[in-house]
């Protein structure tokens, strides 16, 4: 949680100008220098690479997961929220008479005397983004919030003192799975108090009291944007709880004027789709959809390129065409799943003697970075339907690896992959089936040979033995 001392910038609109709560927000920056607040590569320290203990090289691993690389929506998320913060304050600037009454009086009990300023106009939007499981929504989301201080702490404004010292730029919390009013409502609660490092508010008995305790909170705290994630536990049925959260959050947006972020995978959409208030109130600020990358998009190419640097083999290998194919075709684009598949390739060959990390080696990793994934029907179907180019040249790898201390076993199959690495994808085959018996096509063959009271000889004549060095004599007296 970041707290900031207020640093006051003259804001670009007139009608933000004079206003302590936006001229207090990050000052307006283009957008190569947002993207770069965004980034987080962590240190390769490649002198990691020559170590002789593998052990301290597959410590490294665990930097992978703390890789960064923003992507176009980046910045299409990180505007939408900037403008549904400052629209949000544009109609609450604490030195208004208007903001006074509205910090004042509930929003339903408010006096019939107009303020000098008029009474006050919520302006808040929705913002929805959407996008399935590991595509990255939640990681974005956590960075751009990032951009802004959780808690500003206000002094004097143009040498004045103001009437409030903090101001709750953002609280994020998730929508709970069985559609509870209250559970949302003391999550909220939380989640200000520990912002603004209050005691716990004790949550009141009835409805009707936790949301006059969430106006004040929200009121007294200068809430800029609530943000909700996992809206897709909001589950439309006969129950009507789902319908009483969505009349609670639209309570917050057109009665108190805050901002609003879901978060949620699909089919949230369509839930929402249902009807036109909640299709038209979630939208009014934007709708994002976040898809898996497509191969030759720059999302992938500067992705896979950043994490494809992470490697901690004491042999470098080059990402090819193939291997670039390969983790697209196993990944399926998938941010969350392409870091998996790579670290555990890597934790596969670290330590073995032959560190090449090659197509078979990520084609053996996958099934065990993600064995439920590679089992969902999202990823069953978008595998149907992926279709890439396949290349024909060999990769070509380095020979030369570091004399390192073995301390592990190879993979399944690979006890002899410097000399036979044509057999590991079909080794790897037998091992994952589950139907190994079925695959035997000939299971009394043994019992016949044995009765013929040749082995050899039998199995030589019905093709399955194959004696190379009887081949080799006979090769040498020709």
């Amino acid at each position: 949680m970041r707290w900031e001392q207020a640093n006051y910038s003259k804001a670009i609109l007139p009608e933000y100008q004079g206003n302590p709560l936006i001229e207090a927000l990050p000052k307006k920056a283009n957008d190569s220098d947002v993207i770069e607040k965004f980034c987080n590569y962590p240190d390769l320290s490649s002198h990691i690479r020559t170590s002789l203990d593998y052990l301290e090289r597959e410590e490294y691993l665990a930097r992978i997961d703390e890789l960064r690389q923003p992507l176009p929506q980046y910045i299409e998320c990180f505007r939408a929220i900037e403008r549904a913060i400052k629209s949000g304050y544009l109609a609450k600037n604490p030195l208004t008479p208007t903001t006074m009454q509205y910090l004042h009086y509930p929003v339903d009990a408010r006096p019939n005397v107009e303020p000098a300023t008029g009474y006050f106009v919520p302006k808040g939007k929705g913002i929805t983004l959407i996008g399935d499981s590991g595509v990255g929504k939640t990681c974005m989301l956590e960075q751009v919030l990032s951009y802004f201080p959780h808690v500003i702490e206000h002094g004097n404004y143009n040498g004045k003192p103001l009437d409030f010292k903090y101001q709750v730029v953002w609280v994020k919390v998730d929508c709970p799975r069985n559609s509870s009013v209250r559970e949302l409502c003391e999550e909220i609660l939380f989640s200000l108090d520990s912002a603004m490092r209050n005691e716990r508010t004790t949550p009141g008995t009835t409805i009707p009291k936790l949301l006059t305790q969430i106006e004040q909170k929200i009121k007294s705290s200068h809430l800029g944007i609530l943000v909700i994630d996992e809206m897709q536990n909001l589950q439309f049925k006969r129950t009507g709880g789902e319908n009483n959260l969505l009349k609670f959050l639209h309570h917050i947006v057109n009665k108190l004027g805050v901002p609003l972020f879901f978060c949620a995978n699909p089919p949230f959409d369509d839930s929402l789709a249902l009807t036109l208030k909640n299709a038209r109130r979630a939208e009014s600020g934007r709708t994002i959809f976040m898809k898996p990358l497509q191969r030759h998009d720059i999302g992938w190419e500067s992705f896979i390129a950043e994490l494809w640097d992470l490697q901690w083999t004491n042999v470098e290998t080059q990402l090819s065409d193939e291997l670039n194919d390969k983790m697209y075709e196993l990944s399926l684009g998938n941010i969350d799943m392409a870091c998996r598949i790579y670290c555990e390739a890597q934790q596969l060959v670290i330590g073995t003697g032959d560190e090449n990390i090659t197509s078979a080696v990520l084609e053996y990793a996958y099934p065990v970075a993600c064995s439920l994934s590679s089992r969902t029907n999202e990823v069953i179907e978008a595998r149907q339907n992926l279709i890439l180019p396949r290349r024909t040249a060999k990769q070509n790898t380095v020979p030369n690896t570091l004399k390192t201390k073995l301390g592990k076993p190879r993979i399944i199959g690979d006890y002899n992959r410097p000399h036979h690495p044509e057999f590991e994808v079909r080794l790897r085959e037998l091992h994952l089936t589950d139907k190994l018996l079925h695959m035997i096509v000939d299971p009394d063959l043994i019992q016949r040979g044995i009765a013929t009271g040749n082995v050899p000889t039998y199995m030589q004549d019905v093709g399955i033995l194959c004696d190379e060095s009887f081949i080799f004599s006979e090769f040498r007296e020709l």
